[in-house]
């Protein structure tokens, strides 16, 4: 049988993706690039925001049409569309053969009449890296329930996995090529909570750094509560993991943030930046900002405003807020910000983030960077730095070496340079 995968979304659901077709490629089932040529296409979905869910409507469209000119071709959506009821899925997309919760694989092979598969099977089924960076799940769902958020309702409740399946992947990530690894959570410092011995996540990267041949750490999602002082002590002492925090805000305004049901003010939020900057002094620390959530007046965007113009983020992923059913705030709240509002609160943040990581960036020309070569394109070899910058330049490497490179241009968006000699 020949699958095509299709997936949208964040790196959870691309490591899901991964972990499905190393399965299915365990099974003797082989990949295409082409969805016209294969008997089963899977099509892994995200709902995080109204367009996500938009773009995999269309595609299941496209589907609808293939599977009339294509006789025994299967179809299975999976990913956080799919929660647990599906009545109304079955009843929309009745051409779909299989409706699947997030890392529900057992539950696709099974219903696509193929061999059966254990968890077992699953567990120590692992990708083959497609270059030398990979992603690796280490604990599943979240129990916060933000007043915002499907993921909880789609994904579960948090559960880890254990050290040592996670060094057993980590070790078979290395092997196959990889030299960094991102570890995956929806809130990644709550790793550990609920293994018998309570190992935390900095334990989990001290058992990491000890792999031969891998090169970098990185771990997000972060959660502002959950940061103790053990992770950061451990990202501070560790020098393969990279001095980096993905630490979402959301807010700025703690009468949204309770809103959204958070669990910390501004200010609190700011204090656990400022352990992190006075532990790590060069640290880069990225965040996410929803503006135009339920009730958010102008004077409450400003306070947003002003604590990423204070806090100087080295990027800022900004959304405008759109209401997701079976949510807290779909259910109790009214979505009464005006979209035209939500649009220009949107455009404020996206400039002050593009003057900010412009300063930032600009602050690095004419040093030389730690750069892992990922890729060659059009002419000119691309990777990124420690702090997770994107870096385009020329020189002699090859992908997977750490080289050292001379940064001469910046934008906000990424540097340029040349590779230094002898690296």
């Amino acid at each position: 049988m020949r699958y095509h995968i299709w997936t949208m979304g964040c790196q959870m659901n691309k490591a899901d993706s991964a972990k499905l077709a190393a399965g299915l490629d365990c099974l003797g089932h082989r990949p295409t690039a082409r969805p016209e040529e294969a008997d089963l296409v899977v099509i892994n979905t995200c709902v995080v925001r109204e367009h996500a869910e938009m773009r995999a409507i269309s595609k299941l469209g496209t589907l609808k049409r293939l599977k009339a000119r294509r006789n025994g071709l299967k179809v299975v959506l999976t990913g956080c569309l799919v929660g647990p009821r599906t009545a109304d899925l079955q009843r929309r997309f009745p051409y779909v053969d299989v409706f699947a919760p997030p890392q529900a694989f057992a539950e696709i092979v099974a219903a696509l009449g193929a061999e059966s598969c254990g968890r077992d099977f699953w567990e120590s089924t692992f990708a083959t890296p497609e270059g030398p960076t990979a992603y690796v799940p280490v604990i599943h769902g979240c129990n916060r329930f933000c007043s915002y958020c499907i993921v909880p309702y789609r994904r579960g409740r948090e559960h880890s996995r254990p050290i040592a399946e996670v060094h057993r992947e980590v070790e078979h990530l290395v092997t196959g090529g990889a030299r960094e690894v991102t570890l995956l959570g929806q809130t990644v410092e709550a790793y550990g909570k609920d293994l018998p011995d309570h190992r935390d996540l900095a334990d989990l990267m001290r058992d990491l750094h000890e792999i031969e041949g891998l090169e970098r750490i990185r771990f997000l999602t972060s959660y502002p509560a959950d940061l103790t002082e053990r992770i950061i002590d451990a990202v501070a002492e560790l020098p393969k993991v990279c001095e980096c925090f993905s630490l979402p805000v959301q807010s700025g305004d703690d009468e949204v943030l309770a809103r959204m049901r958070r669990g910390y003010t501004a200010d609190e939020y700011r204090a656990v930046v400022g352990r992190i900057r006075r532990r790590i002094p060069h640290v880069a620390i990225t965040t996410d900002v929803i503006v135009g959530f339920c009730g958010e007046r102008d004077e409450q965007f400003q306070h947003t405003y002003d604590l990423l113009e204070e806090l100087h983020f080295d990027k800022v992923h900004v959304a405008a807020y759109s209401p997701r059913p079976g949510t807290i705030a779909w259910r109790k709240m009214e979505d009464d910000v005006p979209q035209d509002v939500k649009l220009a609160r949107l455009r404020a943040v996206e400039s002050l983030e593009a003057r900010i990581a412009g300063e930032i960036n600009t602050a690095l020309v004419e040093s030389t960077q730690e750069v892992l070569v990922e890729e060659l394109r059009d002419g000119k070899w691309s990777g990124r730095t420690r702090s997770g910058k994107l870096v385009h330049f020329e020189g002699q490497c090859r992908v997977g070496e750490l080289v050292g490179v001379r940064i001469e241009r910046a934008s906000p968006w990424s540097l340029q340079g040349t590779a230094a000699s002898g690296s």
